[in-house]
């Protein structure tokens, strides 16, 4: 990514606040709701592999009315795990069956925005991965974004992005320290999703699979979701700057020759928050997500696989090694409630599944 300028910077808006920003929350229209009290949500879910990771079965006004894949193995994977009876030899099919309310969108990376879309014009609330990952250039990223967001408010119905970090426990306790005024207000976040090893997804040159290549703010939803869904504000504004080396992956690929594994943003959001954000897929880092919120009033460190902690001001006089003036904020461990067993989530939810829950004993 470039610069933004004042020529590009509302495009960019867009593109920020319906992808990257809207991690946090799904289009839906004023009114509109996937469920009624009383009532299940009949679930329709595309993809064997990824889409047979969730629990949508043992929430108890869920249902998983069908299952697709093209891989006939993989389409028997999801009718074994889901319990479903039904199940269609492609989404095409699927989108077709008047009995589903919703589609969960599970497809390859290339194939989320054409489904999605294709699930709302057939009247199915959507929920997908990230649906512009593929995008060759911003602008084309840019044309989905707006697309897909003008077919949700169209239709009516409701569009949920879920590759996010709404819902991991320590964005969830960020946005309780927020909403309680713990934080004060908020002088800046930072966030990294730090992730070494995934070439071994990207296939080949010869036989290159969707991820060959891919850049990594292309998937910025990990991280952007730990400011805009703590504060609600979104983001405007980015200059990014990226490493790479003359690995053939970087060299050609079907991004516009990428030349970066790792990339570094500076974004800005419409309440003039700074907002560094790391994503990164080489090099010796900790694979991890992890994001700190700095307020006037505390600051909270998360860190996964280590210590999170809180640090408040402190209040003793103190000097630094040069015998400067120095007041040392207080540091204090910060116990991680593990918010998936408490009363967020229905009974039969209340057990590990991964992304940052405790390994189970």
């Amino acid at each position: 990514m470039k610069s933004s300028t004042s020529n590009d910077r509302p495009s960019r808006r867009q593109f920020l606040a319906t992808i990257a920003a809207g991690a946090a929350a799904g289009i839906v229209p004023r009114g509109s709701a996937a469920a009624t009290p009383g009532k299940k949500v009949r679930l329709g879910i595309a993809g064997g592999r990824f889409g047979a990771t969730f629990h949508w079965h043992e929430h108890p006004q869920c249902e998983v009315a069908a299952v697709t894949d093209l891989i006939p193995e993989r389409r028997a994977h999801l009718v074994k795990t889901y319990r479903c009876d039904k199940s269609y030899a492609s989404l095409e099919e699927m989108v077709k069956d008047p009995n589903l309310d919703a589609i969960a969108v599970f497809t390859d990376g290339p194939k989320h925005y054409e489904h999605a879309v294709l699930a709302l014009k057939h009247g199915k609330h959507v929920i997908s991965a990230v649906p512009a990952v593929m995008a060759a250039t911003v602008a084309e990223a840019l044309d989905q974004a707006n697309n897909l967001e003008e077919t949700a408010r169209k239709s009516g119905l409701t569009y949920m992005m879920a590759e996010t970090s709404y819902y991991q426990d320590f964005t969830i306790s960020a946005r309780k320290f927020h909403e309680d005024g713990s934080l004060g207000s908020i002088v800046s976040c930072e966030s990294e999703y730090l992730h070494p090893g995934l070439r071994v997804l990207y296939g080949s040159a010869e036989k290159p699979t969707w991820r060959y290549g891919v850049p990594p703010m292309f998937y910025p939803t990990h991280c952007t979701a730990h400011l805009v869904s703590v504060t609600g504000e979104r983001l405007v504004e980015v200059t990014c700057s990226g490493w790479g080396n003359d690995h053939p992956v970087c060299k050609k690929n079907a991004f516009g020759n990428n030349p970066y594994w790792n990339e570094t943003a500076q974004f800005r959001s419409d309440r003039g928050t700074p907002f560094p954000v790391r994503i990164w897929w080489e090099g010796p880092v900790w694979g991890r997500e992890s994001a700190n919120w700095y307020g006037t009033k505390m600051s909270f460190a998360a860190n996964p696989g280590q210590e999170h902690v809180i640090w408040q001001p402190g209040k003793e006089q103190g000097h630094d090694d040069a015998g400067f003036p120095l007041v040392a904020a207080k540091l204090t461990p910060y116990e991680q409630p593990d918010w998936w067993k408490t009363d967020l989530l229905p009974e039969p939810l209340r057990h590990n599944s991964g992304h940052h829950a405790p390994t189970p004993s």
